[in-house]
């Protein structure tokens, strides 16, 4: 979060890039985790960056629907007796390679972004200008994403079924 408000909230690419980060820990939270609690947790982290920004909750909607969105989506790109049996979190090793990670990542990312724009825009006015930022923001966040799961490899155990 620190990150976020302090670091990438100051960059200024260009009118149609917004780098967000924050998110990643909704990408990053455990298969088994329970909707409720994954909602809570979105729902605290998008209203935490809200009172940094000043914004009357569009973060906290942005994060939510992510939260609420994200076991479809998970569940289709994982068969049922697939990793999330055998890894704790979604990861690259996890669900089975770089390219699901990224539709994963890519589609909640954009889904956020998509979202947070609309609501602050409160208007469907300029399509091209709204598709734009959308696009752009989610191929940044998306490479921020990318950039952070390869510096920070997580440890994930295997679980087996054998003793």
């Amino acid at each position: 979060m620190l990150l976020q408000v302090y670091v990438l909230d100051k960059v200024r690419l260009h009118q149609l890039i917004t780098p967000y980060i924050y998110f990643i820990f909704i990408l990053w939270l455990p298969f088994k985790i329970r909707r409720s609690t994954l909602m809570i947790l979105s729902f605290i982290l998008g209203l935490t960056l809200d009172s940094f920004r000043h914004h009357p909750g569009f973060h906290a909607a942005a994060c939510v629907l992510m939260a609420y969105v994200r076991p479809f989506i998970i569940n289709i790109l994982i068969p049922q007796e697939g990793s999330e049996t055998n890894f704790e979190e979604p990861s690259f090793r996890s669900m089975g390679g770089m390219l699901p990670y990224l539709i994963y990542a890519g589609f909640l990312i954009m889904l956020h972004n998509a979202w947070l724009f609309l609501l602050e825009a409160w208007q469907f006015a300029d399509a091209w200008y709204f598709f734009g930022k959308t696009l752009f923001s989610t191929v940044i966040g998306l490479l921020l994403v990318l950039i952070t799961e390869l510096i920070f490899s997580r440890n994930q155990k295997f679980k087996t079924n054998t003793v």
